[in-house]
């Protein structure tokens, strides 16, 4: 991730992409629960919330705690490097739940007309 800012712009289109398609499936496509998909949309919504909140990482250590800049360096490049790998991680595991939820919430009729276009592909 080049910055921060891409991060969490990121983020944003995902959830706002997720959100956007409950918003088109409840209105749209006959015999889906709105009370459940609006349950969906709010877990989209908590999703952005947290994962804008906890975008943010710090690295705990100064260069004073290494007998080098380049240790410290070295050490600090590892530390932001797991820590997005795991934030991308988690993101990711609460994404294909949230969509498993929307697709549970589809007609059966709706899933196979969605399963013979993807074939088509």
């Amino acid at each position: 991730m080049a910055n921060k800012r891409n991060l969490k712009k990121q983020v944003r289109y995902i959830c706002g992409d997720l959100a956007g398609e409950c918003i088109m499936a409840r209105d749209f496509i006959e015999g889906i629960d709105a009370d459940k998909m609006n349950d969906v949309i709010l877990r989209i919504a908590g999703l952005q919330v947290n994962s804008l909140k906890n975008a943010s990482f710090s690295f705990d250590k100064t260069p004073k705690s290494y007998a080098s800049l380049k240790e410290y360096h070295k050490a600090a490049h590892t530390y932001y490097n797991e820590a997005y790998k795991t934030f991308y991680a988690e993101f990711n595991k609460q994404v294909e739940e949230i969509v498993k939820a929307m697709n549970a919430l589809l007609p059966k009729a709706q899933r196979e007309i969605n399963k013979t276009i993807a074939s088509l592909d």
